[in-house]
């Protein structure tokens, strides 16, 4: 379907032909990283659907959906900054329900959310094929940390957004804007920006 042409959908069209001209065949996962003030779902959703816009197929998930319980959090201690960083979520079930089997391609079936974190409760999954070439969408805090870049082909970070301690530490030991593939200033989310950084 055809989206109505804005500025935003202009820049995110440029985005998405930068993906597709790197990825398009075969399977490809994109991460959007940034604060949740930031407008990292909304964006997420706006790029995804600009390749739906261009046919090519694609998926949506979030890591909120792939947090570990809040005993299971428990565990690691009392809720401080450092437990959510570093304990909240839970990447060996994102590999093994989502990003191993979506990279694996063929019929294997993947799902797009585990747990539901405000009713501290699995969800019954709903298993999802997809055609060889086709894009996953997936935005998240902490994504960009070193342990999780190998599983991302293409990273998107949103600069601005009022920052959690949790976030503060995040930005202090990660610096996410030195991995991300575009970094993007949203804070007028009607005309994102991207932002460049000389390496010297």
């Amino acid at each position: 379907m055809k989206l109505v042409t804005t500025p935003r959908t202009e820049f995110l069209r440029g985005i998405a032909t930068e993906i597709l001209h790197n990825y398009g065949r075969g399977r490809a996962i994109v991460a959007v990283d940034g604060t949740e003030e930031s407008g990292r779902a909304a964006f997420a959703d706006d790029l995804a659907a600009v390749f739906e816009e261009r046919d090519h197929p694609v998926f949506r998930a979030s890591m909120r959906y792939f947090q570990r319980s809040r005993v299971e959090q428990a565990k690691f201690g009392p809720e401080t900054a450092e437990r959510d960083y570093r304990h909240r979520d839970d990447y060996s079930a994102l590999d093994r329900v989502l990003v191993g089997p979506f990279r694996l391609g063929g019929s294997t079936g993947f799902v797009t959310r585990e747990f539901d974190p405000e009713r501290d409760a699995w969800i019954q999954p709903t298993w999802l094929t997809a055609p060889p070439d086709a894009i996953l969408v997936i935005d998240g805090d902490f994504i960009l940390r070193p342990e999780l870049l190998g599983r991302w082909s293409y990273t998107v970070l949103l600069d601005g957004g009022a920052e959690t301690p949790a976030d503060e530490l995040y930005r202090a030991e990660v610096r996410p804007s030195r991995l991300a593939s575009a970094v993007i200033d949203d804070t007028d989310a009607s005309h994102p920006q991207r932002r460049f950084f000389d390496s010297c």
